[in-house]
């Protein structure tokens, strides 16, 4: 799925978040991804695939035989997306500023979600279709180099963008992507909004650098931003949309873009626990009201669609979702930053994602889950 913007309504969700970015999914049955963060106010295909993006809406299963999605067993590698689209910057490309993804293990019995900094330096594969010839970079470049149409400067596609963002994050991972979400800045609080807001653990002090208390943003000074400023003080909190996007896309922190990651991880698993305690991924019906309700802000991507994907994932316990922080650290020579790498602890647990031995190394390296 790919996430992008959102609004306001209860609790929800235990699988994905795009702070900033994300995004989000509908999880335990519906995937959605969706944007938590980005710095300004708010505007396919897999790669070697043929499927195109699915509509929004979906369908109401028919009555009579098994329910969509029965057939699937997994695994399942779900890539939840939260983008940096500006709408108010003619031909502004979408840059992925949260990018998360969903493991499923085969039986479907439990989850892994873990981040990738949006500044991880990759290999980012030719790209004809926008004209990209390939290279090292940062992450967050790929969504915006794949994004680009020859002959439409200021036309980019967010879903074509996906697709490089979608097979760059398939190589250096070695999982096979099944399907995604980009969800856009104004999704994101809509969602939550939908749901009627979450309930979050605050695991520090957060002092927004965007919004004022009553919600409106700061205004931009010389060097940043000036007037009051929302804080989230550490503890059991209620959020609404545009304290919980606010919240997740916070970086200028004790922590850094590794500490905002994990907020974004604990507020998809929050907003997938309400999802979940709603029992609202086996209701079809609900599961359109809460996607249509996102309009244009989501885009969804994959051969199976969202429904089935939903089911697919109702009967996930609430206990076997584990969210996982990869340790990463900058690279580049004295002042020169030229981005962030996993450390061998990071990268040695993709390698024991993809054999089937998370469990075991996760017990071995506690530090790694995510806790909250």
């Amino acid at each position: 799925m790919v996430l992008g913007s959102m609004a306001p309504r209860r609790r929800w969700l235990l699988l994905g978040l795009a702070a900033l970015a994300v995004v989000a999914l509908i999880a335990a049955g519906a995937v959605v991804i969706t944007r938590l963060t980005g710095d300004n106010k708010p505007g396919g295909t897999p790669v070697g695939g043929s499927p195109t993006p699915s509509p929004v809406g979906t369908p109401t299963p028919s009555p009579s035989g098994p329910p969509p999605g029965a057939d699937i067993t997994g695994p399942l590698n779900l890539l939840l997306v939260g983008v940096d689209t500006r709408v108010s910057v003619p031909g502004w490309e979408p840059h992925s500023d949260a990018v998360l993804v969903l493991h499923v293990p085969k039986g479907l019995d439990r989850a892994y979600l873990f981040s990738l900094p949006r500044d991880l330096l990759v290999d980012i594969p030719a790209f004809p279709k926008a004209g990209y010839k390939g290279g090292k970079t940062k992450l967050t470049h790929a969504m915006s180099f794949g994004s680009r149409v020859p002959g439409k400067p200021k036309q980019p596609s967010t879903a074509q963008g996906y697709e490089l963002l979608r097979a760059t994050v398939s190589g250096y991972t070695g999982l096979r992507i099944d399907a995604g979400a980009v969800l856009t800045f104004n999704g994101f609080d809509r969602l939550v909004d939908t749901l009627g807001g979450v309930d979050i653990y605050v695991d520090q002090r957060v002092e927004s650098l965007h919004r004022r208390p009553d919600g409106k943003y700061r205004e931009s000074a010389p060097g940043g931003y000036k007037g009051p400023q929302q804080v989230y003080e550490k503890g059991e909190r209620h959020l609404n949309g545009w304290q919980a996007l606010d919240y997740a896309r916070q970086r200028y922190i004790t922590g850094g873009d590794y500490a905002r990651q994990r907020h974004q991880q604990q507020l998809i698993r929050a907003m997938t626990r309400k999802i979940l305690d709603e029992g609202l991924a086996k209701q079809p019906e609900r599961v359109d009201q809460v996607v249509s309700a996102l309009g244009d802000t989501l885009v969804y991507v994959g051969g199976r669609k969202i429904v089935d994907i939903a089911y697919a994932l109702s009967g996930l316990p609430g206990n076997r979702f584990t969210l996982v922080g990869l340790p990463g650290s900058g690279v580049g020579k004295g002042s020169a930053y030229r981005g962030e790498q996993l450390t061998a602890e990071g990268r040695k647990f993709l390698t024991e994602l993809r054999a089937g031995r998370a469990d075991a190394y996760l017990a071995a390296h506690p530090k790694l889950v995510v806790k909250n």
